[in-house]
């Protein structure tokens, strides 16, 4: 843009126009009929610029505060977190999980294991208290034996549905004429 002054012809500075360039680029594009080609080149990019960005920073559930003096206790303290579910967030780990019931977890297996209990225990303990689903891998038993079994076999009832309906759609050949059928068959045609 140029701006006079006295007579002068200057270009006039805007400084919002290097933030502007983007936008008139993505309208120069629209305009031309290339809006998807052009927002797919600059939404990818862009993604995987904020993914690499997130992965980068741990999100860990411990907290400083939490870790044990004994390394030793503290190296079991987290293969036990890692085996129990936070009951806030489902199917992740206490060891994983930033809720406040899973640091309360955390506290409670560590202040257990600083008593004396075997990783056993600990387990035993919790299971007791919240029930088997507060194991992320639960031992198979008589009560929970519908889950294990559940899975496969829907999937087997599902296996034969599918047989039976393909074979519905495509049915088995004939039977050849025997030779009295063939032979009035024949005597039909000729006539």
């Amino acid at each position: 843009m140029m701006l006079s002054v006295m007579g002068r012809k200057f270009l006039k500075f805007d400084p919002l126009a290097p933030l502007m360039l983007p936008y008139k680029i993505v309208i120069a594009m629209r305009k031309a009929g290339v809006w998807i080609n052009a927002t797919l080149r600059c939404a990818g990019p862009l993604a995987l610029l904020i993914m690499a960005i997130l992965a980068g920073a741990p999100a860990y559930g411990v907290e400083p505060d939490e870790i044990l003096d004994d390394p030793a206790l503290e190296a079991r303290a987290r293969e036990i977190s890692k085996e129990v579910r936070c009951l806030v967030c489902r199917n992740e780990s206490i060891d994983d999980s930033n809720a406040g019931l899973a640091k309360d977890l955390r506290l409670l297996v560590r202040e257990r294991l600083v008593a004396g209990d075997s990783d056993a225990q600990v387990k035993d303990y919790l299971v007791e208290r919240f029930g088997e689903y507060v194991l992320l891998k639960p031992p198979f038993s008589i009560a929970n034996a519908a889950l294990w079994f559940a899975g496969p076999f829907i999937f087997l009832i599902g296996l034969l549905i599918s047989v039976r309906y393909i074979r519905a759609q495509h049915p088995a050949a004939p039977e050849p004429l025997s030779p009295e059928e063939q032979a009035a068959l024949e005597k039909l045609l000729k006539d």
